[in-house]
């Protein structure tokens, strides 16, 4: 089966029906235990797209790095957090929307296309839901990159102040190294307290017998 590469398609459409300024928007870190959800916007310039844009998921660190490199010298790129606060306030899908909408203000834009099947209810321009938008659609490729750069770089800042749960290398998601060092050495202020490992630690901290 031939993997799916993205094209330019749903923003050449969206320029021709009058949109000036289309950017794509992703996010990365719904599902970790810990740090904030990430969100990139990012507006491509026709005649300078760096070579190789793709679904970030399947690229090595290395050539996303390389790639968000030129991103941040070669489109207009904006990139925001929602809060570990901020997720266990809203919920998940909320907050992700909300980084989606911080980033998508801090560029001149007036179309995006969305990946995923929900559109933020934040959104003040029109706007287009694209399923798997990041195989498919160059700009949100671009987003996925660069909010994935991003975050794991956080993640790895976060991870020299709080050591011991690997994020430097899972990025807060529940791998079997992050579950132990939960169990042995707890919750931390990043930690993502709606999210039931996390969760049920507190729980039983809470409910331990002196």
């Amino acid at each position: 089966m031939a993997r799916i590469v993205p094209d330019f398609t749903r923003e050449i459409a969206a320029l021709a029906q009058g949109a000036a300024f289309v950017v794509g928007v992703d996010e990365v870190g719904r599902g970790p235990l810990a740090g904030p959800v990430t969100a990139a916007a990012v507006r491509l310039i026709p005649g300078q797209i760096p070579q190789g844009l793709a679904d970030s998921k399947t690229l090595s660190a290395a050539r996303r790095e390389s790639l968000f490199a030129q991103l941040m010298t070669m489109a207009e790129v904006s990139i925001a957090h929602a809060s570990v606060e901020e997720i266990d306030r809203l919920n998940i899908l909320r907050a992700s929307h909300l980084a989606m909408e911080r980033a998508i203000a801090g560029l001149k834009a007036d179309y995006a296309l969305i990946d995923g099947n929900l559109l933020p209810k934040g959104l003040t321009i029109p706007a287009l839901a694209v399923v798997k938008g990041d195989t498919k659609s160059l700009s949100i490729a671009a987003a996925s990159i660069c909010a994935k750069v991003t975050r794991d770089q956080l993640m790895v800042d976060l991870a020299q102040q709080y050591p011991g749960y690997g994020w430097e290398a899972n990025a807060g998601y529940p791998t079997k190294t992050h579950l132990q060092a939960l169990l042995n050495l707890g919750v931390t202020p990043v930690h993502r307290r709606s999210f039931k490992p996390v969760h049920n630690i507190l729980y039983q901290e809470k409910n331990v017998t002196p």
